[in-house]
């Protein structure tokens, strides 16, 4: 392990390479949400084939995130950050060629087994980096980062889509990709953690979770046929299994004890979850009512949500010096709040509502989501011992990832419940109205849940068992 105590210059490559890796991972996420009617009409496929675009990156990273994140953590957080930035860039440019959207599809979720290598490192990287008295402005910047990638994309996107094609963003992101990997790997040379190795690697648990996760996931976008509910319930028995084989795992590829001695951990890491599983899906949504409902083009339609994530940039600041000076759930769990009045304003659209209604639920949105990042990263990291740096940021990583799949995969039950798996026509512009109120109502009660979560505290006895620190409350 080498400490950068020292070595500003390293620190601060560290925090570059990273913020970079953020931003582009979430452009990606976020440009192909302004592309899919290009999408659907050059392949003439179903609003189900479109979000598995989407869903088949996010169930890959999900599924990997824990195993990378060990892994990481016993051969080298930087070494692993350069393979996954380059996996990512590598099937970027291969996804600009793509032939079908069955291709398209598939190289996307090997480009999720890059994100997940990725996400497994980043967080620890700049946490270990940093020493604590600069390490929450340095978290702040990154964060900034991943909300700047969500505000270009749909902007940046749009014009590229409508300039040029919706392959010219595959090429971008490639070419940047490469490039970062290609600084991380020159200019960061001699800089690594890695924790020592006491035992073999937990191939078993890592597979079962990987196999368990993306059943369950698999299973969720398959419902409400019955083939969904199988799979869903295989995946559910899987992932019990697995937390029943973590516990007799000598390097268990996840610490079960986190879970259930550290309550802030385990509260936090469930808002976390149940957050993105009811925010996540709403940039899919309210591109297919923009694009289609409203007729607007994908530069237009990223225009208009662009307006949350510049709110969330301009707020994150804003909510780490709150979090610095209240308690981090009690920022959270308001930032939850609003994030639920948000979606029940969405649960009320209808095919006139005036762009300024649009807009300013958004904004709300971009306060909220805000409010609720940076706060419940802060009480999950503080809450931890330095050894279990890497194994919170892939959990925290892993439940981002798990809730936008549950996401996608609401949204995939509904759209095929009420428009069918059919290419979107004229006569469909009403069902998927309908799909997007009854969608909005589900995530906002979700949401409840997450408010609730996010405001549980260490308890009486003040302090979590596992890490032996104080929390952060």
């Amino acid at each position: 392990m080498v400490t950068l105590s020292k070595r500003l210059p390293a620190r601060s490559m560290v925090l570059l390479v990273v913020a970079a890796a953020e931003f582009l991972t979430t452009f990606m996420v976020s440009s192909i949400n302004v592309a899919l009617r290009p999408l659907a009409d050059q392949w003439a496929i179903s609003a189900v084939t479109l979000s598995w675009i989407s869903l088949a990156y996010i169930l890959a990273a999900a599924a990997l995130l824990m195993p990378a994140g060990r892994l990481a953590d016993l051969y080298g957080r930087k070494r692993f950050f350069v393979i996954g930035v380059s996996v990512f860039a590598a099937f970027a440019l291969v996804g600009a060629g793509a032939p079908s959207s069955q291709f398209l599809i598939a190289v996307r979720a090997l480009q999720g087994i890059g994100t997940a290598i990725v996400y497994a490192c980043c967080t620890a990287m700049v946490s270990l980096a940093y020493p604590p008295e600069r390490r929450g402005r340095a978290l702040g910047i990154q964060i900034a980062c991943v909300y700047l990638g969500l505000t270009l994309g749909p902007l940046l996107g749009g014009v590229i889509i409508d300039g040029l094609s919706w392959r010219w963003v595959f090429v971008v992101v490639g070419v940047l990709g490469g490039a970062n990997a290609a600084v991380a790997g020159w200019r960061l040379k001699g800089v690594e953690w890695r924790e020592p190795k006491t035992g073999r690697f937990d191939v078993a648990g890592s597979c079962l979770w990987a196999v368990a996760l993306a059943l369950f996931l698999s299973g969720l976008s398959s419902l409400p046929g019955r083939l969904g509910w199988i799979l869903a319930a295989a995946g559910v028995a899987g992932v019990a299994g697995f937390f029943w084989l973590e516990t007799r795992a000598s390097e268990p590829v996840l610490s079960v004890d986190l879970f259930r001695r550290n309550r802030v951990f385990l509260y936090s890491n469930a808002a976390t979850l149940i957050n993105y599983a009811a925010t996540f899906a709403l940039t899919f949504l309210i591109s297919l009512y923009l694009e289609y409902n409203r007729g607007l083009s994908p530069e237009m339609a990223g225009l208009i949500l662009a307006s949350q994530t510049v709110v969330q940039t301009l707020f994150s600041p804003v909510a780490g010096l709150l979090a610095d000076r209240m308690k981090p759930r009690h920022v959270a769990s308001t930032g939850m709040a609003i994030c639920v009045l948000a979606l029940l304003a969405f649960a009320f659209l209808r095919a006139a509502t005036p762009d300024w209604y649009i807009v300013a639920a958004l904004c709300a949105l971009g306060v909220g989501l805000a409010l609720f990042s940076s706060p419940i990263v802060h009480a999950i990291m503080g809450s931890v011992e330095r050894r279990y740096t890497g194994v919170a940021s892939a959990t925290i990583a892993t439940m981002r990832m798990t809730g936008q799949n549950i996401s996608m995969g609401i949204v995939t039950v509904v759209l095929a419940v009420q428009v069918g798996r059919h290419s979107i026509g004229v006569a469909d512009y009403p069902a998927l109205l309908t799909s997007a109120h009854v969608t909005f109502a589900v995530l906002a009660a979700l949401g409840v849940l997450g408010v609730a979560a996010s405001l549980v505290g260490p308890g009486r006895a003040g302090r979590p068992v596992v890490s032996g620190v104080p929390d952060p409350d």
